[in-house]
């Protein structure tokens, strides 16, 4: 086989074993810096000797035993062989090499358990919210750290000193490499949760840079979200907030024009909306629906991407429905982030006089004041009063706060239109 073939081979691999195999380490030597270093190690070999040998039938399975063979070499360097290898395991002391693979199922049966720890302690609240993305996306995602700086629009050496910090942050404070009792699990979840959803959200309206949307982004949270899916299947939340990936990623090809210009939700061309996704979305919506207990923010969102997905036309969407979500959602989690969506809402339900009464009463509100979306919703409900003027003036503020090119260059446009509408 080629070499660079090989070493696609090799990429691809990692991409899919490179969580079980950290996690399935950091449960044997109890500490997830070591495991990543080690799994490392055994990225090296393959790089080195799969051009030569062939890519194994299992090389998951390969690479975990190189891995567990690297750890008994630090161990015996460090003079306690006996007592690891009773941990690490006796058997790999006696393979032949790499090719006379093990059972890979049997060595770790717990994998499943192993996923779970290694999302919690990656995600854990000891840590800063962009270190829990980093690590995520590095231990959980299998990016490297120049691809998670890329993504982020962040300096390369800054995402690695995250990385670093947090590992160590993770082994000075002892933190178990456990799933969380029962009496923390609600917490440290909604920590996991707001982790996954953080990277969607970046992928899907792009904070920063030239580029409205970066769906490999979208594609690592809906991944991450689907094996947390798997791992804790009775939590509603989780479920909630994979139907809202799912419905909201729904929307992505038809979400940018020709150019890679924003296209607005109203102005969407919904027969290019993914009908698959939106199916798996109202899939996981209904399993969540199905389980005991109320419906959390993630789903009550998910609830609302629906009332979208399942509208032919903007003017099909039942509204006033939408609102009524909007407002148990704000009872949930207090946000004006949420009740500048509500206004939305009302406004195409009952009117944009109706909107504009709330997104005013907003104007004030302190963690607002830098919030592009606050001028060009303001500025879209005073066109429709025509009110042309003032919305040249809001469409222009809001494109002074936003940081993404693309939208700004939207915001622009209107203002301009605006301005020609007010003579």
């Amino acid at each position: 086989m080629a070499t660079l073939e090989v070493h696609r081979t090799v990429d691809a691999v990692w991409r899919i074993e490179s969580a079980r195999l950290i996690a399935g380490l950091t449960r044997m030597v109890h500490d997830v810096g070591l495991a990543e270093e080690l799994a490392q190690d055994a990225l090296v070999a393959a790089l080195e000797q799969w051009p030569e040998s062939g890519v194994p039938d299992n090389p998951g399975a390969w690479l975990m035993a190189i891995a567990k063979r690297r750890a008994i070499d630090q161990f015996r360097r460090r003079e306690t062989l006996e007592r690891k290898v009773t941990e690490i395991g006796r058997d790999l002391e006696t393979q032949e090499g790499p090719s006379a693979e093990p059972d890979f199922d049997a060595i770790d049966s717990n994998i499943s358990d192993d996923m779970l720890r290694l999302v919690f302690i990656s995600c854990h609240p000891v840590l800063s919210t962009e270190a829990r993305v980093a690590l995520t996306l590095r231990l959980l995602g299998g990016l490297t750290t120049e691809e998670i700086a890329r993504a982020f629009l962040t300096p390369e050496p800054t995402v690695a000193q995250r990385i670093v910090r947090a590992k160590k942050t993770l082994a000075q404070k002892k933190i178990p490499f456990e799933v969380p009792n029962a009496s923390e699990l609600g917490e440290r979840l909604a920590s996991v949760l707001e982790v996954v959803y953080l990277v969607f959200n970046e992928g899907y309206s792009a904070t920063g840079g030239d580029d409205w949307m970066r769906p490999a982004l979208c594609e690592d949270a809906m991944r991450l979200g689907r094996i947390l899916a798997e791992l804790v299947p009775a939590e509603r939340e989780v479920h909630g907030l994979v139907a809202l990936m799912e419905i909201q990623a729904s929307r992505s090809r038809a979400r940018l024009g020709p150019s890679g210009e924003p296209v607005l939700l109203f102005d969407q061309d919904r027969t290019r909306w993914d009908r698959l996704l939106i199916r798996r979305g109202l899939a996981a919506l209904a399993r969540a629906e199905a389980l005991p207990g109320e419906a959390g923010p993630y789903e009550l969102q998910a609830a609302i991407a629906a009332g979208h997905a399942r509208a032919r036309t903007p003017e099909d969407t039942d509204w006033a429905r939408i609102a009524a979500r909007y407002a148990r959602l704000v009872q949930l989690v207090p946000s004006p982030v949420i009740e500048l969506n509500r206004a939305v809402a009302l406004s195409m339900a009952f009117g944009p006089e109706v909107g504009l009464r709330i997104v005013d009463e907003l104007n004030d509100e302190p963690a607002l004041k830098n919030y592009h979306l606050l001028p060009s919703v303001r500025g879209d409900l005073l066109a429709k009063l025509d009110r042309h003027a003032e919305a040249h003036e809001e469409f222009s503020r809001a494109a002074e706060l936003t940081r993404n090119e693309r939208e700004r260059a939207l915001l622009l446009a209107r203002a301009q239109e605006s301005a020609a509408a007010a003579g």
